[in-house]
């Protein structure tokens, strides 16, 4: 059975179906109107931040600074250095001792490597004289020098962490 009250397609007297009602309802009249939405920019430059100094080392970061200074040596004169270049600003005792570290590592290098060039030519000239076990002697030169610098800066690093100063007994300033 069809239900009476049911509309019949075409009629006139049908009245239109029922639209679906949206969840938004408008504000009635004279009510202040929401800001409209905006598209945002496709992009954003980040804010732009003033250069400045960076923190200062507290005591105990620029003693430790100081003394990885002096023990990074046992490497070579790059971690002095970078130390140095890092941390000069931030820490006195830092600028100071990784300042001393890094001049003994500069004298050490070339030092080691003139000792190098001249214990190859004695050597040679040594060989060619038939004095080859005199070559070895001479030869653990450069080792020699390398075990004087683990051990100068296995002690500047001890005597600037226990609060002290270190300064290497052969040293030129290059770095004033």
């Amino acid at each position: 059975m069809s239900d009476p009250n049911a509309a019949v397609p075409g009629d006139p007297n049908t009245p239109p179906p029922a639209q679906p009602q949206s969840p938004y309802t408008p504000p009635p009249a004279g009510a202040q109107q929401p800001p409209q939405y905006q598209q945002p920019p496709q992009y954003q430059q980040p804010p732009q931040y003033a250069p400045g100094a960076a923190a200062p080392l507290s005591p105990d970061a620029d003693r430790q600074a100081a003394m990885w200074a002096n023990i990074g040596g046992i490497v070579g004169f790059l971690p002095s250095l970078l130390i140095w270049l890092i941390l000069k600003d931030r820490g006195p005792r830092t600028n100071v001792e990784a300042k001393e570290a890094l001049n003994w590592q500069i004298t050490f290098t070339i030092v080691y490597i003139a000792l190098v060039i001249v214990v190859n030519i004695v050597n040679g000239v040594l060989w060619a004289a038939g004095l080859g076990p005199v070559t070895i002697l001479i030869g653990l030169l450069p080792f020699a020098l390398w075990v004087l610098n683990v051990i100068w800066s296995i002690m500047g690093g001890v005597r600037v962490n226990a609060g002290g100063s270190y300064r290497y007994p052969i040293n030129f300033r290059f770095i004033k």
